[in-house]
């Protein structure tokens, strides 16, 4: 158990040490909502989902930035891989159970530093929950962001340093798009349908609970709870590939 604590220290310290990653990380997100919010607060209902433009795109680009955050972690792995580092793990007592634990509580350290400054410009711009909401929404969100940090565990066990980024950067932009990050998706057609079998949807749609809603339906939860499993497991094997474990 003390090793896994040490790795899991060394994760967090390493990943804190790296400002150019937060700068990176937080900094996107933020200009982007800026740019859309600062001039639009006139706007009371996006799209009729009953939620104010500062409201629904401080959740929505606090959603694409902790999916970046989390799927982040998959970047590191692919980086340890080609130093060899991932190899040195076959002779460790680290279990795959251990080394996946640390590797999410890193990337929920970035994600959860990317709502708050998400939060903190939305605030700043005028948004007001009562603290339920801000708890319940956060707390949803949170929960919606598990299957990706697996996903991001997989990346990195998949794909080189030299071309984990531009999958990364495509995929997070694919699943904003299609969760509806950018824009609402309406209540009917194709897109809105399909949209809901995809755990991006439901990571926006937890800015619900910000405004009183009850949050996921059954629905919401199956999902997350199918990409979870199915991600995790195809994480857990990447990485007994790459390490020589069974």
């Amino acid at each position: 158990m003390s090793g896994a604590l040490t790795y899991t220290r060394y994760e967090l310290l390493r990943t804190v040490r790296n400002r150019r990653f937060f700068i990176l990380s937080f900094a996107f997100p933020l200009i982007i909502y800026l740019f859309i919010a600062a001039p639009n607060g006139h706007v009371r209902d996006v799209g009729g989902t009953g939620l104010s433009l500062r409201l629904y795109y401080m959740v929505a680009y606090a959603a694409f930035g902790s999916m970046s955050a989390m799927l982040s972690c998959g970047a590191r792995i692919a980086a340890e891989r080609q130093a060899g580092w991932t190899r040195q793990l076959r002779v460790s007592p680290l279990s795959t159970r251990m080394y996946i634990r640390a590797k999410v509580l890193t990337a929920y350290m970035t994600a959860i530093l990317s709502l708050l400054v998400l939060y903190g410009a939305g605030a700043s711009l005028g948004v007001r929950l009562h603290a339920g909401g801000w708890l319940g929404m956060t707390g949803l969100m949170l929960v919606g962001l598990i299957p990706f940090a697996a996903l991001g565990i997989m990346l990195g066990h998949l794909f080189t340093p030299d071309s984990i980024g531009p999958a990364m950067g495509g995929g997070v932009a694919l699943l904003s798009l299609l969760g509806g990050a950018f824009f609402p998706l309406g209540r009917s057609g194709f897109l809105a349908e399909f949209a809901q079998y995809l755990p991006s949807y439901w990571l926006v749609q937890a800015s619900h609970v910000g405004i009183g809603g009850s949050g996921w339906p059954a629905k919401g939860w199956i999902v997350i709870a199918t990409w979870t499993v199915v991600l995790s497991l195809l994480a857990a094997r990447a990485y007994r590939r790459d390490t020589g474990r069974v």
